[in-house]
């Protein structure tokens, strides 16, 4: 049965690409744009009228799709929304580049020009941002945002909870643990344990 009805929850800068990326090819479908924040409510996002989440309403059965920037505030609200029965919708632009068997996981949102590559596997609740590139037999941990122009050399491992910051690059067989950050224009040599901060280039620890 086609889905006709899909809530992006969240209304903040990432829904403007993510709402963008939805409309491409589906003008009959319906969608909703919720927000918990009482002040974003009443706005308008691409000219769709933001609606405050109600926390009581759980979604039960609606396909959803969480436009939330901050990787542990998106994957709060996912797991929420998923205990409560509601069905993660992943959304990919149709100008980005998906190999055949690459997985990409429930709830997941990969944007134009973004590049997935043969043997990969992308967990739930992803962001791979603009010309974002995950080569070969890379694996990305669910919840983590790649932003814009960041590059997976191949056999890359990223963890849970992982942001790597616009225009990283990250060199083959590297590993990065959970909740890493990696700064915008790093470039990553060595592995990253899990929790830290690299900057630089190369990229070197800060905290």
């Amino acid at each position: 049965m086609p889905i006709d009805r899909v809530y992006l929850v969240g209304a903040g800068g990432h829904s403007i690409v993510v709402l963008d990326a939805l409309r491409k090819g589906r003008d009959q479908l319906e969608i909703r744009v919720l927000d918990e924040s009482v002040g974003r409510a009443g706005r308008k996002v691409l000219g769709v009228l933001v609606e405050q989440l109600d926390p009581d309403v759980a979604l039960s059965g609606e396909r959803f799709h969480i436009c939330i920037g901050d990787n542990g505030a998106r994957a709060r609200l996912f797991e929420r929304l998923m205990n409560a029965g509601g069905n993660p919708g992943t959304v990919i632009h149709p100008a980005a580049t998906i190999a055949a068997d690459a997985v990409i996981g429930g709830g997941s949102f990969v944007a134009a020009g973004a590049v997935v590559a043969p043997v990969v596997s992308v967990g739930c609740g992803v962001i791979l941002n603009h010309g974002a590139i995950v080569d070969h037999e890379c694996v990305v941990g669910d919840y983590c945002h790649l932003a814009p122009g960041v590059t997976l050399a191949g056999n890359v491992k990223v963890g849970f909870g992982v942001l790597i910051g616009a225009g990283a690059n990250i060199l083959p067989g590297i590993r990065i643990g959970d909740a890493a950050i990696i700064g915008a224009g790093a470039v990553v040599t060595a592995d990253v344990p899990p929790r830290t901060t690299y900057v630089g280039v190369p990229a070197r620890r800060i905290r």
